[in-house]
């Protein structure tokens, strides 16, 4: 779109005169001051005061009303969990149990919690909306305050009663009474903090929407009683002046909504002419600036998305708070790495290593965004990348990074393939080959370093073991390896077989891991006659049966001759039959380097 060049005078485009001309004021100066001084004050005190009234109104019916249902919902929601609750306690020991009525009960239970939060949400939307829109600072404050206790009550009482919930829950399934007398009633006491905290909020929103409704209400009767006065004398005035009013504010606003669209379409070279000296004057002047500010920041995004993640560019602008907030959430880690490429590089030419990485990197980090996933760093032919809140939702976190760890093992024979022509020889110099490891758990994401440099990233142990895992598939031979978490919650979309027990390189705690053997339903028979035989190997494995150990491992190694996880155990097996285990052994596999 053409930008139209600037005119801060008293002509339109074209040297059209506005309605603000010298020759329409003389005219209008002609008609009488009295008059023209009637007609302002009718106009400007009709407009402000109808937007004001509207505006008002329209807070009302579409942020404070829903706001307050929402909250009212959510206390009632949670009034019903708790009910549900203690049905379950109930159906739990009753002597005549019915195992489907206590399970619709939970069902019930869980429904209603989801219901809660939903509700709760909504709430804070409305809320955001109201602090966003709303032109009271005192209005604004007040729903900032109300918008900080709801966090408070969901992240702080509430999130106790959903601890001592699990506890209770914990305790029905193992039919303890005591320990579910116990611990109902600390869920009875934090369910009454919760309720008292829900209904405070709720005194204060219904307060805050009383108050507003009462101000809209006489500032409407204000208006009306105005409007009835001048009215009369409004409407004679009004027929003398509609023409010049509406060719100088429709012409510029027209020329403003032209704008708008242009910027919605997402054209931002747009610029208005300024051709008045009023509030659509300034009004003009703040749209061309609003468009120069997000030129800036589309030029900003462009450039740093290049070297940042473009959603934690756009995340740092549009909330700064990420960049000083350090918050512990639970996290899904995906660590790629090159398997055997330092000792090939050494054999190629500076210029092909880096036309090989860069290629690799290119076609690596496609399917990562492509599932959602954040990058957050290239270290040296490793590649970091995460999953989880703010940027994803923490249900599907999981799913999503096996998902972009399966369709990085697709690309990799067609990268290999594009190897040869990338450095102009017939056979590339390297052996080129993937693995990768993905662990979720809990970690520390926020802005880390140090005054002159900052990164947005992840930190802790989830991280420390993603990247172990990693490197434990070179000790079993396979490409991908996975926690058990990360396992379990993305069991609807990838088939998995249990690999381990094993404690990694600087931790304690035993971890059971996982390969990613593909897509969901999509196993050959060998793949699952695989998996059965290397099951049952596993399971006589940690049972101390060395013997039917041997036997099932064998039908694996059978079923898949370079399987190998299989051939490590059968190693250990003969590892275990010329020294046996120690007492007290488990199972598990301690490694003692990275």
């Amino acid at each position: 779109m053409r930008r139209a060049a600037r005119n801060d005078g008293g002509s339109g485009p074209g040297g059209t005169p506005s309605m603000f001309s010298n020759s329409i004021k003389r005219k209008i100066m002609g008609i009488a001051l009295a008059l023209i001084v009637l007609m302002a004050l009718t106009s400007v005190l009709s407009l402000v005061m109808v937007r004001q009234v509207g505006a008002r109104f329209d807070e009302l019916t579409s942020s404070h009303v829903p706001a307050y249902g929402s909250l009212g919902r959510a206390h009632v929601r949670s009034l019903e969990r708790a009910l549900a609750l203690r049905r379950m306690v109930i159906e739990t020991f009753r002597p005549d149990m019915e195992p489907q009525r206590a399970e619709d009960t939970r069902k019930v239970f869980v429904a209603k919690g989801q219901e809660v939060e939903r509700e709760v949400a909504a709430a804070r939307a409305a809320m955001a909306g109201l602090i966003a829109s709303s032109e009271r600072v005192e209005d604004q404050k007040a729903f900032v305050r109300l918008d900080s206790r709801l966090e408070s009550l969901m992240s702080g009482s509430r999130h106790l009663l959903t601890e001592e919930i699990a506890r209770l829950l914990a305790a029905l399934e193992a039919k303890d009474k005591a320990r579910v007398a116990d611990s109902l009633s600390r869920v009875d006491r934090l369910r009454d903090d919760v309720n008292g905290e829900f209904e405070d909020i709720r005194t204060d929103m219904l307060a805050l929407l009383t108050v507003d409704s009462a101000a809209a209400m006489q500032t409407q009767q204000q208006v009306m009683l105005i409007a009835a006065v001048l009215t009369l004398l409004a409407a004679a005035l009004g027929v003398v002046f509609s023409t010049l009013v509406s060719d100088g504010v429709t012409s510029p606003v027209r020329r403003l909504l032209d704008g708008a669209r242009a910027v919605e379409a997402g054209r931002l070279d747009h610029e208005i002419a300024v051709t008045t000296h009023d509030e659509i004057g300034d009004l003009t002047k703040a749209f061309n600036r609003m468009v120069e500010q997000l030129r800036l920041k589309e030029r900003i995004l462009d450039t740093f998305g290049h070297y940042v993640d473009p959603r934690v560019v756009q995340g740092l602008i549009d909330r700064p708070s990420l960049a000083v907030d350090g918050q512990r959430r639970v996290m899904t880690i995906l660590f790629c790495d090159v398997a055997g490429f330092t000792a090939a590089s050494e054999r190629m030419t500076p210029q092909g290593l880096v036309k090989i990485l860069n290629s690799y990197f290119s076609t690596m980090s496609a399917p990562i965004r492509e599932n959602d996933g954040i990058l957050d760093k290239y270290i040296g032919d490793a590649i970091m990348a995460y999953w989880g809140p703010p940027f994803n939702d923490a249900a599907a976190q999981e799913r999503l990074a096996c998902l972009a760890a399966l369709a990085m093992l697709d690309r990799l024979d067609d990268l290999r393939a594009s190897f040869p022509e990338l450095i102009g020889v017939r056979t590339a110099p390297i052996s080129f080959d993937l693995r990768i490891g993905v662990a979720t758990g809990e970690a520390l994401v926020g802005s880390i370093g140090s005054e002159q440099m900052m990164n947005y990233t992840v930190i802790g142990d989830t991280v420390n073991l993603a990247s172990r895992l990693e490197g434990a598939c070179k000790h079993y031979g396979v490409r991908a390896l996975i926690s058990e978490a990360t396992a379990r919650a993305a069991a609807d979309v990838v088939e998995t077989r249990e690999i381990d027990l094993v404690a990694v390189a600087g931790a304690e705690k035993t971890e059971r891991i996982f390969e990613i053997m593909g897509r969901k339903d999509t196993l050959s028979e060998p793949r699952r006659a695989l998996r059965k035989a290397f099951g049952e190997g596993l399971a006589f494995y940690r049972a101390g049966d060395w013997t039917a150990a041997r036997t099932a491992f064998s039908e694996a190694l059978a079923a898949a001759p370079d399987d190998g996880p299989t051939r490590v155990f059968l190693r250990r097996l003969d590892e275990l039959e010329t020294a046996p285990a120690q007492e007290g052994w488990n199972g598990a596999w301690r490694f003692a380097e990275k």
